[in-house]
């Protein structure tokens, strides 16, 4: 693994807020995401099951975590099995974790090989009445290829009709969106590693070179720090600001254009998400300056809106009303304009179109109830702009916060984002 260790208390203090909330006499089982292929006899890198990782910190493929907290046997109340490694594995792919280095990540005591699976899963499954199993409930999910979850929850229920079962990811979800003090270190890290990529590139940044040279400097600053991409970069100059989720990155920036970079670090499967706005030539001219600071003053008020027992949409609201004055003030919106909007359309639209923002995690659109009130723990991005496709011009502003009962936690407040501080530091 490229990070570094991560103390196993984390992951045993999730298993025991995880057991607290399942019903009497029950078990939970979570698979490790597939090996993805490409083409031919290609395949992606692993993208480690983000439940598993929570309960465990293992990130090696076919890993299940079984819990059963009531079971006879106190020994099969929480166990872990594992790929069994081979002369052939290790040459091919390299080292596979032993159970000894399973037991130190994940802090189970009984580790076994998957060979033991299926009859102790039986066994207990003949013990219990409800059984929890996995799948991917996030709203924006687009669920086309079937998972080893869903795999996993076909055939069980095929073989056991007559069970109890129940949806692991209602109760996941009320987990993960609260983050523990160790969670917040790790997106403070990846916060960090984001922040040391932004100030390369702003050295980096002038007239002529290419969106791509862009990301492979951040590309550069993220890995050599343990980190990677949290997501998709996008670097979009000019016009291509307009555009929400462009991802070419191949344009050349021109002298006088705005670079938008939506571009942030994962570190150890926990992600920050940032955005910044950026004058290729190095300074703003003056209408660049007024559209930015504009989302620099909504930025902050958000900021201060993240506020235990709100709404999720409460907020939203208060930022689009302040994003409508701004248009107002820049001339893009009139009054008049406003009192004659459709209410299922309404004018400001035009140029603020998504959210304010989304819960941050092990998912970059991290799982939770955004129907229900902001809960202290809650780690939400901010990232209110404004898109002018008539001018070519677009300034998205986005920083981390914790929410918590003394007030909100601006978790990138040591990145540059002032106007004159951006110009500073290119300018030099």
């Amino acid at each position: 693994m490229r990070h570094a260790p991560i103390d196993p208390q984390l992951f045993k203090a999730n298993r025991q807020r995880l057991k607290k909330l399942m019903l009497p006499n029950s078990l939970a089982v979570v698979n490790a995401n597939d090996v993805l292929p490409t083409n031919a006899d290609g395949t992606h890198r692993l993208c480690p099951n983000s439940d598993l990782f929570y309960l465990t910190g293992v990130e090696q493929e076919e890993s299940i975590l079984l819990l059963a907290p009531d079971a006879d046997d106190d020994e099969q109340r929480e166990i872990l099995f594992l790929r069994e490694t081979n002369e052939h594995l290790a040459t091919w792919e390299g080292h596979k974790l032993t159970k000894e280095e399973a037991r130190k990540v994940s802090g189970i005591d009984r580790v076994l090989w998957l060979s033991e699976f299926r009859p102790l899963f039986h066994r207990l499954m003949c013990e219990c009445e409800h059984v929890y199993l996995n799948s991917n409930e996030h709203k924006r999910a687009v669920v086309e290829v079937e998972t080893r979850e869903a795999r996993f929850a076909g055939d069980t229920m095929r073989r056991y009709p007559l069970h109890d079962y129940h949806r692991l990811a209602r109760l996941m979800h009320r987990l993960r969106i609260v983050k523990s003090e160790g969670e917040v270190g790790l997106i403070r890290k990846a916060s960090a590693i984001t922040g040391a990529g932004f100030r390369r590139v702003l050295r980096f940044v002038r007239p002529r070179v290419n969106e791509l040279e862009i990301e492979a400097e951040f590309a550069h600053e993220f890995i050599r720090r343990g980190g990677g991409f949290a997501y998709t970069p996008i670097i979009a100059s000019g016009a291509n600001a307009c555009v929400l989720h462009y991802i070419q990155n191949d344009r050349v920036c021109r002298k006088g254009d705005l670079v938008l970079l939506d571009v942030a670090a994962g570190y150890a499967n926990y992600n920050s998400d940032l955005t910044r706005t950026i004058p290729v030539s190095g300074r703003f001219n003056r209408r660049q300056r007024q559209v930015y600071n504009a989302v620099l003053r909504v930025l902050r008020q958000s900021i201060k809106g993240l506020a235990p027992g709100k709404k999720p949409k409460q907020w939203q609201k208060e930022g689009e009303e302040m994003i409508e004055k701004e248009l107002v003030d820049l001339g893009l919106l009139t009054m008049r304009a406003i009192k004659r909007q459709d209410p299922e359309n309404p004018a400001f639209r035009k140029y603020f179109m998504h959210g304010l923002g989304h819960p941050l995690g092990l998912d970059v659109h991290d799982v939770g109830f955004t129907t229900e009130p902001i809960r202290s723990g809650w780690v939400m991005t901010v990232e209110p702009a404004i898109y002018i496709k008539e001018e070519g011009l677009a300034v998205r502003l986005e920083n981390d916060v914790l929410v918590t009962e003394k007030g909100p936690v601006d978790l990138m407040e040591n990145i540059p984002i002032e106007a004159e501080e951006i110009e500073e530091l290119m300018g030099r």
